[in-house]
């Protein structure tokens, strides 16, 4: 009993030195560029001691995958209890799964609008944030289809490749950086990823545009 106390203690202990990290390098990032951020500035800004950050962490580009992790566990969070919800039809979960990806890149964008970055650390940033989002959403995305597939309601035969077509879309669009469009033109391809969905999943016309939350 003593032990297992002992162990929940550190393990708060660390949780709270990994955020006070986290904290410390949110904080600069709202002034300086990633490239000019050292790991000695982190720990100061941390108030702990530079060799204290790779007990937590083994480089600053792990400390910069954890903070990405950390701004966006929430809406990745519900879309992967979503999984669960197997009462609730797998289109209507997909449709959910949408907007915790529009709400997450919203967010993204929000954070990214507040400070003026270079376009060589935009892309650094983005890119791990995308990375994120499709890494963590694919498979909850494809476990949806799976249960779709096994109910009746979608007939297709590769479920984790078309979770990944449909996420990889869906971040670029609503990334929109990548390919910059104006709000029609990403509505449009969205649409268009609806309609492939609708023939690839054996669904009539049009059925599907529920998927368009606003």
């Amino acid at each position: 009993m003593r032990r297992r106390l002992t162990e929940e203690v550190n393990d708060l202990q660390n949780q709270t030195k990994q955020d006070q990290i986290l904290d410390a390098l949110q904080t600069l990032l709202g002034d300086k560029n990633i490239q000019n951020i050292s790991v000695s500035e982190i720990a100061q800004t941390a108030g702990i001691g530079k060799g204290s950050i790779y007990y937590y962490f083994p480089s600053k580009d792990s400390i910069v995958d954890a903070l990405v992790e950390r701004n966006y566990e929430k809406p990745l969070e519900t879309a992967k209890n979503l999984a669960k919800q197997t009462s609730i039809s797998p289109f209507t979960r997909m449709a959910m799964i949408f907007q915790a990806c529009r709400n997450s890149s919203t967010e993204f964008r929000a954070q990214d609008e507040t400070k003026t970055s270079d376009a060589k650390e935009d892309a650094f940033i983005r890119q791990k944030y995308m990375k994120h989002l499709i890494s963590e959403m694919k498979p909850v995305l494809t476990e949806i289809i799976r249960q779709g597939i096994e109910q009746g309601e979608i007939h297709f035969d590769y479920p984790a490749a078309l979770a990944e077509i449909v996420l990889i879309v869906l971040t670029v669009k609503l990334d929109n950086s990548l390919v910059p469009s104006d709000p029609g033109e990403i509505e449009e391809t969205i649409l268009g990823l609806i309609s492939l969905l609708e023939k690839g999943t054996e669904n009539p016309a049009g059925s599907l545009n529920f998927l368009m939350m606003k």
